[in-house]
């Protein structure tokens, strides 16, 4: 068993709550530990504000201990409350599946799933052959509803209505924690500090009704020194999935941090040692840009692998450094028909380009001061690229001051 990994994620500033914090420690050290987080498979990638817990897992199994990702196909079919003001829409099965495999590719960047080492468990399998009345009184009789009332995910919700079926969450959740103790020996479970409730609810329930030990523990959610969740940007969220979000602009997002978020970042979303996450937080002034390259590039290997990184670092040099080589720039490539349906009118290429969401977006941003073509800011809503322009390596179209995209012939 190597270095205790309650003390790692200490040091790395993920622990928020903790059921039996010394227990816990203790137990870490001298065992091998199974322990679960909970993912519902509500959209068909992870984002970044999913990655403190996938980084949870991994520092967990490298210290030996052995990673449940729970994938919630029948917790999803409910939706949780906890930080909504509305209730989630339902999905297929099939969807809920789909979304699920999605997960499993991408949580196998840093979580090693060979021989045991680590599962995928999915919560229907117990919870859609539940029978109610016997849920009800084996696991029901267990919760107070007073209690449950005062849990922030639950009080938020009360005065614009909160549903039987939104209720049903946290006893759903706290029995998925049962079944894994049952099944796998699984004593702890672990999420995000918005979760804690659910959480503590598992671990009461598997003590009061089988008189075993198990621990809930929270870690730190991503947000910026002010307290705002991390992960948005113009474009939507920071998803892990490159189609969705590009390596470009996933690399980008963590180049253009803010210098006081920065060591957070790295101590949450990378592996480098905590001596070399404190000395690239505490550099002065301009050298700051230094941690924010480290990070950019580390955070986007992990996530889309080296050869992406180096990628995403060439275009980000090309554009921002003087660099030479453009051919990792993100890139719009015209067919003629869509050349002919836009008539290279900006207004058009925008959205194409994923710049803008809309011809509206695109008049917007236009008539705001913010478009350009090459160094040329676009005065007419209007305007148009000639044919000569998008020949060859293209012309370069800029956002503001950080979002590109080339525009060529296909």
């Amino acid at each position: 068993m190597e270095r205790n990994a309650y003390d790692v994620l200490e040091e790395r500033g993920f622990l928020k709550q903790c059921s039996h914090p010394e227990e816990l420690r203790d137990l870490l050290a001298k065992e091998k530990v199974t322990f679960y987080i909970g993912f519902d498979p509500t959209a068909d990638s992870l984002h970044i504000g999913h990655y403190v817990a996938l980084m949870t897992m991994a520092h967990m199994q490298r210290a030996g201990h052995r990673p449940i990702a729970l994938l919630g196909n029948g917790t999803a079919f409910i939706g949780d409350p906890s930080g909504k003001t509305d209730m989630r829409t339902l999905m297929s099965k099939d969807q809920l599946k789909h979304n699920a495999a999605c997960f499993q590719r991408q949580m196998s960047r840093l979580i090693d799933f060979s021989d045991d080492k680590a599962l995928i468990v999915y919560n229907g399998d117990w919870l859609y052959p539940l029978n109610f009345l016997d849920f009800m009184r084996d696991i029901g009789v267990y919760f107070s509803v007073n209690r449950m009332l005062t849990a922030e995910c639950y009080r938020q919700r009360l005065e614009r209505g909160l549903t039987f079926f939104e209720m049903g969450y946290m006893l759903m959740q706290s029995y998925d924690f049962l079944e894994l103790n049952r099944r796998y020996g699984c004593v702890l479970q672990m999420g995000g500090d918005d979760q804690w409730s659910n959480i503590l609810g598992g671990a009461d329930l598997i003590r009061r009704k089988e008189q075993k030990p198990a621990y809930a523990l929270t870690t730190a959610l991503l947000t910026t020194s002010d307290g705002k969740k991390m992960g948005k940007t113009e474009k939507g969220a920071v998803w892990l999935d490159k189609e969705k979000c590009s390596v470009f602009d996933f690399y980008q997002y963590w180049r253009n941090v803010d210098d006081q978020d920065v060591e957070h970042c790295l101590a949450l979303l990378t592996f480098l040692p905590m001596d070399e996450v404190r000395r690239l937080g505490s550099l002065p002034g301009e050298q700051i840009n230094e941690a924010k390259l480290v990070l950019a590039y580390t955070l986007t290997a992990q996530v889309h692998g080296e050869e992406e990184a180096q990628k995403a670092q060439s275009a980000a040099e090309a554009l921002f450094a003087g660099g030479s080589d453009r051919s990792d720039i993100p890139t719009c490539e015209l067919t003629q028909a869509d050349i002919e349906a836009s008539g290279l009118r900006l207004t058009d290429l925008l959205v194409l380009s994923k710049l803008a969401s809309s011809k509206s977006d695109a008049r917007r941003l236009i008539e705001g001061g913010g478009v350009f073509v090459g160094d040329d800011k676009v005065e007419s809503v209007s305007a148009a690229l000639n044919a000569g322009q998008v020949e060859g390596d293209g012309v370069i179209i800029r956002k503001g001051k950080k979002s590109y995209c080339r525009i060529r012939r296909g």
